[in-house]
């Protein structure tokens, strides 16, 4: 039997996403025998983490300041605002760099069965940002899941008197992609969005 402050980190890293007892235990060994300065290394940035990050108070990103860097930068556009579900979808699109607009992170998508409505994942206070009229066009950026669909519809729906523009992110075949190995669903959505040349 190990010592009860090995068990405790191991149920602290069990807490990470995807990482089970087995996974957990080998990372748990990991820092304590072969790496302690990276055990060391990691315990202080966790704190730093926890202690400094917070969510922007404009677009619920993550930001050490009440105002993330893209909110407050004068080079954004402020006339476009990119909704996504989760601050990773903020850092993959930005490590695109093809956009130069604003956004906002609605923390989750709809899901009823679970209990998250539009309350809970900040629709109400999107919309009151949109009626500001600063805003031209929303891209609708929410993942090509069944709830992240449904959220995207509602949001179309719940902004259908607003005087603004809304899209949707393109969905179907990857760049590369070949044909015979993009999946059935993907291809559909390709044939359905498709794009006119002429």
């Amino acid at each position: 039997m190990f010592s009860p402050r090995f068990e405790q980190l191991v149920q602290a890293l069990r807490t990470l996403p995807s990482v089970g007892p087995k996974s957990a235990q080998r990372m748990a060994l990991h820092l304590v025998m072969k790496n302690r300065e990276g055990a060391f290394q990691l315990a202080h940035a966790l704190h730093e983490a926890a202690t400094y990050i917070q969510s922007c108070h404009v677009c619920h990103s993550l930001s050490e300041d009440e105002i993330c860097e893209i909110c407050a930068s004068p080079r954004r556009d402020d006339t476009v605002l990119c909704v996504v579900e989760s601050p990773a979808d903020v850092m993959a699109i930005e490590q695109s760099a093809g956009f130069n607009g604003k956004y906002y992170v609605l923390g989750g998508h709809l899901s009823p069965l679970d209990g998250i409505g539009p309350e809970e994942i900040g629709i109400p206070a999107l919309i009151q940002r949109l009626k500001q009229g600063q805003v031209q066009e929303v891209i609708l950026a929410t993942n090509a899941t069944i709830e992240g669909q449904a959220t995207a519809h509602y949001i179309l729906e719940a902004c259908k008197t607003l005087p603004v523009s809304m899209t949707r992110i393109a969905q179907g075949v990857p760049q590369g992609g070949e044909l015979e190995y993009v999946d059935s669903h993907t291809l559909s959505q390709a044939l359905h969005h498709r794009m006119q040349l002429k």
